[in-house]
């Protein structure tokens, strides 16, 4: 029974911490509608890396740094918030080279990079919730958290893809609209949540 309330509960964790990493999939689908097989693959690898080792950075901050850590996480909202701003505002004024162009330039590592840190990065605060885990349970749940945010990465590319077809002349703009939204959304729960 404990094995089932630890792998539900590292499912949830995952659901919920992948639905941000999941809406930039679809930005990153609406923004690209050719994309190709490869980067259907290689954004929710970055973005399922990302989920599963910031946890993990976290629980062993926890076990280690603890208060410098706990400093740190008061930043972290602000970080995301303008990494996915920065990413947006690339791709709302990307909105009229070619498609060919965004390909080239816009799906380059440090953007993804770029994405999965600011997607990920209030991941780092589940070190916290998970702090009484022994290691290997915490990189199990981690494990957990990357595979949902890659299952759930794979749909959103995909949904992203089969509408940007249909809309591709406002969809780099919608999908940076999206981005932005996500950043604002991180600082505004991270700011007052606490």
């Amino acid at each position: 029974m404990h094995s089932f309330v630890f792998l539900t509960t590292s499912v949830l964790l995952g659901l919920a911490l992948a639905m941000d990493s999941f809406s930039v999939s679809v930005a990153d689908g609406l923004a690209n509608p050719l994309i190709t097989r490869k980067q259907k693959m290689v954004i929710p690898f970055v973005f399922g890396f990302f989920q599963f080792i910031m946890p993990v950075v976290g629980w062993l901050c926890v076990h280690t740094i603890a208060k410098a850590f706990s400093l740190f996480e008061k930043a972290v909202p602000w970080i995301g918030f303008g990494l996915l701003c920065w990413i947006g505002r690339e791709m709302i004024l990307s909105r009229n080279k070619p498609i060919e162009a965004v390909q080239r330039d816009f799906y380059t590592p440090a953007t993804l990079i770029t994405q999965g840190i600011g997607t990920a990065i209030d991941a780092l605060s589940v070190g916290f919730a998970i702090e009484e885990y022994a290691f290997n349970e915490a990189f199990v749940c981690a494990s957990v958290i990357g595979i949902v945010t890659f299952v759930l990465c794979v749909l959103g590319i995909e949904l992203g893809r089969m509408i940007g077809k249909h809309l591709y002349s406002g969809a780099s703009v919608t999908g940076g609209l999206i981005l932005i939204a996500i950043g604002i959304k991180i600082l505004v729960e991270g700011v007052f949540s606490k």
